[in-house]
């Protein structure tokens, strides 16, 4: 299929969403430092070696790491196609806040960070070379809109003093 418009006329439901990724990662151990130890999510199952399931907030998982393919692997050579990260939505821009500060208190590089109108985003690798986006979205009512009410996005340098000091 090479044109969208040549299908018969359908819309996924409005409710959909991404319900979990799975990463292919090199190690076990080292990938639940970062995404269990570090950003903070809760460890659901692992065998240690070979898989493991996080999550936030009870669900059965959001994030499945695994070595199938991957043990002491590679990341993909930089122009080659793959996965360009996952977005992490916080609920509140505090507790994004939160997570930022535990970077910089780790020493963890951050590849960017940016205010799309709609969110506030950090941009970073996790070891593996995975890119992650952690956000939060404004309210619906504050983004911006064109005046016939077309939504406006855009990327601008984002104020990382006055998202930390949410932080305390």
């Amino acid at each position: 299929m090479t044109n969208p418009e040549s299908t018969a006329p359908y819309r996924i439901p409005a409710g959909a969403s991404i319900g979990h990724v799975h990463l292919k990662v090199s190690n076990i151990p080292r990938a639940l430092d970062f995404y269990v130890g570090l950003l903070g999510f809760d460890l659901l199952l692992s065998d240690g070696k070979r898989v493991a399931f996080v999550s936030a907030g009870g669900y059965h998982h959001h994030i499945g790491l695994n070595t199938w393919e991957s043990a002491n692997g590679s990341p993909p050579a930089p122009g080659t196609t793959g996965l360009y990260h996952i977005a992490v939505l916080y609920p509140q821009r505090r507790d994004l806040a939160i997570a930022i500060k535990r970077l910089i208190e780790h020493g963890w590089a951050i590849d960017g960070a940016a205010d799309h109108g709609v969110s506030e985003a950090l941009y970073l690798r996790d070891p593996d070379d995975n890119g992650i986006e952690l956000y939060w979205d404004r309210p619906r009512e504050r983004w911006p809109r064109q005046p016939d009410g077309a939504l406006t996005m855009y990327t601008r340098p984002l104020d990382l003093d006055d998202l930390l000091a949410e932080a305390g």
